[in-house]
């Protein structure tokens, strides 16, 4: 058995999931079974529509996600987010144990980190026991150290223009 890494897509620029969606179509290609859970999000796109049409052995789970950001919640809408993102995230681990996957895409758990949905330890834990050939991919904005530290990839993502600085909104087919 090959043993499964653990990479990173880190940074504010735009491209994690992007990079971690194109880890996923190779692995897919080369026929592994994908599972991409994403926290934190809800929005149909076309990564979506694409892979739940198409692709039969890469799938993607996801909860209802934010409407709203996070500092606009009130305490309850927090409190909600939290659970599902423990709901999302004991899914992801469920699966990775059952085998259900040869690569487990964590889509925005950083950012489960750095708003407190989610201890450091607690996916640190799943890391470091984790099956021994799951293929692991974390994305988000500010890796903790402690997570970096057992990364085997570590990519940073950096922002160095974009049109969102000048009013340009998300756009269809390209941001989502």
């Amino acid at each position: 058995m090959v043993k499964g890494l653990v990479h990173i897509y880190t940074g504010d620029g735009k491209g994690k999931t992007t990079a971690a969606l194109g880890l996923g179509m190779r692995a897919y290609g080369s026929g592994l079974v994908v599972l991409m859970v994403q926290f934190l999000k809800s929005m149909e796109t076309g990564e979506k529509k694409v892979i739940d049409e198409f692709l039969p052995g890469f799938k993607m789970h996801r909860g209802k996600g934010a409407s709203k950001f996070t500092w606009d919640m009130t305490p309850d809408e927090l409190k909600e987010l939290k659970a599902e993102v423990h709901d999302l995230f004991k899914y992801a681990q469920d699966a990775a144990l059952k085998g259900d996957c040869d690569l487990l895409i964590l889509d925005e758990i950083l950012g489960c980190i750095a708003g407190e949905f989610l201890s450091v330890r607690e996916v640190t834990d799943f890391l470091k026991n984790k099956p021994e050939g799951l293929e692991v991919v974390l994305t988000g904005r500010n890796a903790p150290s402690e997570i970096i530290e057992l990364a085997d990839y570590v990519s940073e993502i950096k922002c160095i223009k974009h049109p969102y600085q000048k009013g340009i909104p998300g756009r269809k087919g390209i941001e989502f």
